[in-house]
């Protein structure tokens, strides 16, 4: 991996920037921020969550598409991040796209490295854009999920979550906590 660039960059440069880099990067206020390795555990739980998001679009069979790691969220003209899964509704994006500009549910793991920026800094930009409905905190280690849920009014409600179906409507999906923790 080669130096991260030290003048602050827009999130249309860092995305040119990134698309020809090796490794995993956010842009967090103008910074790039290079994202650590991820641990087994961080792995099983981001995938079982992304499987049970396209299992859940797939039941209902809705005009939505699950996302897994990898695709990019514009906070604004200076933050974007990777959030490890995401559903966005309405047209397909097209195969070659690597930002996915309306999510409605968005997902963060948490790791060692990124745990109080995902339970802080993230659920407020997250929270910014209009389309976002639902952000779940997945917690790798101690089988839980934070749901925080747009409400009325943009109130936030936020529910942990240890068993039984966690609703996500709009866009009317039901995820089941048993599917994302099955080992």
């Amino acid at each position: 991996m080669g130096a991260l660039p030290k003048m602050p960059m827009t999130v249309d440069q860092y995305l040119a920037w990134a698309v020809e880099q090796p490794g995993r990067y956010e842009l967090r206020d103008g910074r790039v921020i290079a994202m650590s390795p991820e641990t087994v555990g961080h792995i099983d739980r981001k995938t079982a969550i992304h499987a049970a998001l396209r299992n859940a679009v797939r039941a209902k069979a809705l005009s939505c598409f699950a996302v897994g790691d990898g695709a990019t969220v514009r906070i604004d003209d200076t933050t974007a991040y990777e959030p490890d899964a995401l559903v966005y509704c309405g047209e397909k994006l097209p195969p070659k796209a690597i930002e996915v500009p309306s999510p409605v549910i968005v997902v963060e793991v948490l790791s060692a490295s990124t745990r109080s920026i995902d339970l802080s800094v993230k659920l407020a930009d997250y929270f910014r854009l209009p389309s976002v409905m639902h952000y779940l905190i997945v917690d790798p280690e101690r089988r839980r999920i934070v749901h925080h849920a747009r409400g009325s009014d943009d109130v936030i409600a936020t529910r942990i979550v240890t068993d039984g179906v966690i609703g996500l409507d709009p866009p009317g999906l039901e995820l089941a906590f048993a599917d994302i923790y099955a080992d």
